[in-house]
């Protein structure tokens, strides 16, 4: 027999026609009747509000407005497409049918899960982007040991240049490479001693108590994931409402600025074997910090919203599966202690 889930809500005329039609459907197709209210699940409410009734049988949903016969027709199609693979004794659907029966534990972590996901995102981040600056806090207290744990576990996520890094404790927050042109700040080549930058030592390079002490992140990487930390606060403020942006706005504004700005350096990394024709150039602090915002809120904002649909999908599925289990549950109870009563 299948199972029909019913949308509704209270107060609601063309809710109780849908389920008066359902009766009189019973007679010919058989079916179980599983009500869910959606003002008792704040997620449901604010998606399905405006649609209600909806009814849900199988692979066919039904958003209203429909008439009696297409809905006499999505419970004859579901109820022949459950006898069609019931004779082809289809293991894969068999096992598909004995899962709906049951609540999981993965079942249940995937239902918490698609409520909270932003908040671990959001805490993931923050953590991420949060422990590069405690790695030159604990420099300046003299515990190296910590401190380089984390420049360790940072290395193969980030160049750590130290000419391209936030330095706090010290003279400047940047110490940039002449090439950048940055007026008023001493350079890499000045506090560094070298004309000709080595770039291992300059990613080596953690600080002094002269000059301070770098981030576990460079400027660039510090303003991406300080920016989607920004855009998933914000995301979940707004409760998760804000739409995707379009692909190519995403490319133009968050990819393009941070591909120039940061293609156009490569050059001045090799500026010895290169013809002198080829312009030379470093980029400025400002730069990064400017192009590394852009590139993590745009993408941040490109990607957030499409995984709120996927994780809401999860979410409606799982209350479904999670709801007809516990009336179904109800019923076979009640059906138990009424024959006992007997």
């Amino acid at each position: 027999m299948i199972t029909v889930t019913l949308y509704s809500r209270k107060n609601c005329d063309t809710c109780k026609q849908v389920k008066e039609q359902l009766k009189s459907i019973q007679q010919d197709i058989p079916h179980r009747l599983v009500e869910f209210d959606i003002d008792t699940d704040p997620s449901l409410k604010s998606s399905l509000q405006d649609q209600i009734p909806v009814v849900h049988v199988g692979p066919y949903i039904l958003r209203y407005p429909f008439s009696e016969q297409e809905l006499r027709a999505s419970l004859g199609a579901a109820s022949d497409r459950h006898r069609h693979l019931e004779e082809l004794d289809d293991k894969v659907y068999k096992r598909r049918i004995e899962r709906g029966r049951h609540i999981s534990g993965a079942d249940r972590f995937s239902y918490w899960f698609s409520q909270h996901y932003m908040l671990l995102l959001n805490v993931f981040v923050f953590v991420y982007v949060g422990l590069p600056f405690l790695a030159p806090a604990l420099m300046e207290a003299n515990l190296t040991t910590p401190a380089k744990i984390i420049y360790t576990v940072y290395s193969p996520l980030c160049h750590q240049l130290s000419f391209r890094s936030v330095f706090l404790y010290g003279e400047q927050p940047f110490y940039p490479r002449s090439l950048a042109g940055v007026n008023g700040l001493q350079t890499y080549e000045q506090i560094s001693g070298q004309q000709d930058i080595n770039i291992m030592d300059a990613r080596h390079f953690v600080g002094n108590p002269i000059v301070g002490y770098k981030t576990a992140l460079c400027e660039r990487d510090l303003a991406i994931y300080g920016a989607i930390l920004l855009f998933g606060v914000i995301f979940s403020i707004s409760k998760r409402r804000i739409k995707a942006i379009p692909w190519y706005l995403w490319l133009v504004i968050g990819v393009l600025p941070i591909a120039i700005d940061g293609l156009s350096q490569l050059p001045g990394m090799v500026s010895g074997n290169l013809p002198a024709w080829i312009p030379l150039r470093e980029s400025t602090p400002t730069l990064r910090f400017l192009t590394g915002g852009l590139f993590g809120f745009m993408t941040a904002w490109f990607l957030y919203p499409m995984i709120e649909d996927m994780m809401h999908e999860t979410y409606k599925m799982l209350a479904r599966k999670i709801h007809t289990v516990q009336q179904l549950d109800e019923q076979v109870e009640i059906g138990s202690n009424a024959i006992s009563a007997k």
